[in-house]
């Protein structure tokens, strides 16, 4: 195996785990200010990537498709999850609009860290270089993808997506109650998806968007 190869994955090791980690520690975060107690209660509302790591999802699947795509060619989609948060949407002082935010807060997260890592490869691009200037800026440049396709991908109205959970509050129960009982397919309907390359063609175009648009805030080519 090409040394490069490895090399950088140590050095992109860092954003993808965080990327897929404090995602979930934010939704437990909101449903704690909204009245669910339960995340907090087992430990979850935690910095700590280990609380939040699930072996196959956090590693063993993002480690697949990140090598896959270095050897053998790809759309370079990274893609994997961590242990989901638990959520009694029931405990929330008002379900059906807290679960909005509970949702939104994973992909807000992300938004959070693409801008963060954004900033880090700005300054490693304009400070004096040495030893850790190359090394920061890959690392910055892999959190700022990461993060980005994390974000468009959950905002998919996909459950069990959170895009699917911010749909179901928004819509109306009469339509809510229906959508919500096509979660058990949402998943198989994902991976699906993933392995055709037809999610790539689908978020593409957003992650390009939203690429762009960090890019000109920062005034920085990733």
């Amino acid at each position: 195996m090409n040394p490069s190869v490895i090399a950088n994955l140590a050095i992109v090791a860092l954003p993808i785990v965080f990327a897929i980690t404090l995602h979930e520690a934010a939704h437990g975060y909101v449903a704690r200010h909204f009245g669910d107690q339960t995340a907090w209660r087992l430990g979850r509302i935690s910095l700590n990537p280990l609380r939040h790591i699930d072996p196959v999802g956090t590693i063993i699947v993002p480690l697949v498709i990140y090598f896959s795509s270095a050897m053998l060619g790809g759309s370079g989609l990274i893609f994997g999850w961590a242990k989901p948060v638990p959520v009694n949407f029931n405990a929330l002082r008002h379900p059906k609009r807290d679960m909005l935010w509970v949702a939104a807060a994973g992909p807000g997260a992300n938004l959070a860290m693409a801008l963060g890592w954004a900033l880090v490869f700005k300054v490693a691009i304009t400070a004096p270089e040495n030893y850790f200037s190359a090394p920061l800026a890959i690392m910055a440049q892999a959190g700022v993808a990461v993060n980005v396709v994390l974000m468009v991908l959950n905002l998919l109205p996909i459950l069990p997506l959170d895009g699917g959970r911010i749909a179901a509050s928004l819509l109306p129960t009469r339509i809510a109650v229906p959508y919500a009982r096509l979660e058990p397919y949402g998943f198989p309907i994902l991976l699906l998806l993933l392995f055709t390359n037809v999610l790539g063609v689908i978020i593409g175009p957003m992650v390009s968007m939203s690429e762009h648009f960090i890019e000109n805030l920062f005034q920085i080519q990733l």
